[in-house]
């Protein structure tokens, strides 16, 4: 098979539970896998060495920062941003390997991510197809780079949307929603923070109401059942936790002035 001039940069941090069906999912079709590597413990690198010898270590520390030096290392000119909890699927790679046949039209192409938990399938509340920036030209695109987490992304061009998924196993179970939840939410504080954000009891508690109502009528949560109703309240409680946690970081900055 002749491989696409296609560069997938995939981020790996203790990934050798997922790493290998995510990268299995592309080997032997694209022209070059890199991977960028947060100092990982496990297995990881022992295992991404059998895809790869692009391999790089890099201390994470700001998400849009981190991304678009992985990015940089590229060697050709379309980049998939893999990341190792996701999966191309076997109409995805038909309908990538098509697009380079014909010659790339855009400078970036959206996605559709279907997202699971655990081996629940998440259709509804907003989940599904949930289309992402995930292929790009790697001089048209980049990152944010002050962001934290969840950096902005700024494309110059045009963007198509493809009609194949990318498999995303989002979270293993509650219990990694919760602690996901929890790691997120220390970023998004200090986030607003930095921004100078308004906020108070009231704006949260607002949020909270808007997202479930959002979530599971307005975009058919309800649908999916009890792990529906999981997945909005978990929105909602990413705004409670995010404000609890920007309320401490205010009154601790409020004592020490008055000491």
């Amino acid at each position: 098979m002749e491989k696409v001039p296609l560069s997938v940069v995939t981020l790996t941090k203790n990934s050798q539970e997922i790493i290998e069906d995510c990268l299995s999912s592309v080997y032997g079709w694209v022209e070059e896998i890199i991977i960028v590597d947060d100092t990982s413990t496990d297995k990881t690198l022992e295992i991404v060495k059998k895809y790869t010898d692009r391999i790089f270590i890099r201390k994470w520390i700001r998400e849009g920062e981190h991304r678009n030096f992985a990015y940089g290392l590229a060697k050709y000119d379309y980049i998939l941003s893999l990341d190792s909890d996701e999966r191309v699927t076997t109409q995805l790679k038909e309908e990538i390997i098509n697009i380079f046949k014909n010659g790339p039209q855009y400078a970036g192409y959206n996605i559709p991510h279907r997202n699971y938990i655990g081996s629940y399938w998440i259709k509804y509340g907003g989940w599904y197809p949930n289309a992402k920036l995930k292929m790009f030209r790697k001089d048209k695109f980049k990152y944010e780079e002050e962001a934290e987490y969840h950096p902005r992304a700024f494309l110059k061009g045009k963007t198509y949307t493809l009609r194949s998924d990318i498999i995303h196993y989002a979270y293993k179970d509650f219990h990694n929603l919760f602690s996901k939840l929890n790691h997120q939410t220390d970023f998004e504080a200090r986030k607003w923070i930095r921004d100078k954000r308004k906020m108070n009891l009231r704006i949260c508690m607002g949020k909270i109401l808007s997202r479930f109502i959002k979530f599971y009528f307005l975009k058919k949560g309800w649908k999916d059942g009890f792990i529906g109703l999981m997945m909005a309240l978990s929105s909602g409680l990413y705004q409670l936790m995010t404000y609890a946690k920007y309320w401490e970081i205010k009154n601790v900055e409020k004592i020490n002035k008055q000491k």
